[in-house]
């Protein structure tokens, strides 16, 4: 069950983090995969791990927030496989760069639209360039965030991407289902990456495990299965729908810390003013 063999996959981001660890399931149950990102350093890294283990690998190094970078991942991604086609499409890309948020009453629209336009806007035009060359159908997966579904304080922008993310995926299962495409959405919660172990403290990680029922953060190889399922046969009557891959966590970090802040801060004026 859920092989690939025989498809090709492209993954968006794919040089880093969760995008590294969908690549490397996608080509451990056998499909041809394209990578892309910006950096060729990582995509290269990743592409030498993929081929150590059998599989196809192709790498565009390329801006994929404009249409002649995603046109050049399309046609690099047809190229790539014994079957001409682009089987499976993963908008992994996109991220928000701590210049790039902030409290929502000082954020400024250059902060907004370098996170929106990353997240929404180009996940949007990437995954509709991939779905007008899926003439006999495909899938379409778009790495969303728990972030879409809560309160993100200090991350609004972000949030508010990847919700429209999430609302996007549904509505393109609507219009595009009768074309035989499928998308769906994955939304992890906090998973380890190489950048986020470096930034994240120690006290600040046990904080994030106590809000998790099932005891850990996540790790990149946990999203890769899911992504799996969703390019392979056996999801063929799965479309428009939004996985969370959280560990069971109900409780939104970020307005804990947010609102631990605020009491102290407000505690801190209140002695002052005393």
């Amino acid at each position: 069950m859920f092989s690939l063999k025989g498809k090709t996959v492209v993954v968006t981001g794919g040089g880093r983090g969760i995008g590294r660890g969908i690549a490397r399931a996608m080509a451990q149950a056998g499909a041809d995969v394209l990578i892309t990102g910006r950096s060729p350093e990582p995509l290269e890294e990743t592409a030498t791990e993929l081929r150590a283990m059998g599989a196809t690998v192709g790498i565009v190094a390329t801006d994929i927030m404009s249409f002649d970078g995603i046109a050049v991942v399309v046609g690099a991604a047809i190229a790539l496989g014994g079957n001409g086609y682009i089987d499976c499409w993963v908008n992994n890309a996109g991220s928000a760069s701590a210049g790039d948020v902030g409290p929502l009453m000082d954020m400024d629209e250059r902060q907004w639209d370098a996170v929106v336009d990353l997240n929404l806007k180009w996940t949007f035009f990437a995954a509709q360039a991939a779905a007008r060359v899926m003439t006999r159908g495909g899938s379409i997966v778009n790495i969303s965030s728990r972030s879409a579904s809560q309160p993100c304080p200090m991350t609004g922008n972000y949030g508010a991407a990847k919700a429209g993310v999430e609302n996007l995926t549904a509505t393109m299962a609507v219009e595009w289902g009768h074309l035989g495409i499928r998308i769906n959405a994955i939304a992890p919660g906090v998973v380890l990456t190489e950048s986020s172990s470096a930034m994240t403290s120690e006290s600040r990680r046990r904080r994030q495990i106590e809000t998790v029922p099932l005891r850990r953060l996540g790790v990149v190889d946990d999203v890769g299965p899911l992504a799996v399922y969703f390019a392979s046969d056996e999801s063929s009557w799965t479309s428009g729908t939004v996985v969370q891959v959280t560990g069971g966590s109900r409780i939104p970090v970020g307005v804990l810390t947010y609102l631990h802040r605020m009491n102290r801060d407000a505690e801190a004026r209140e002695s002052a003013d005393g």
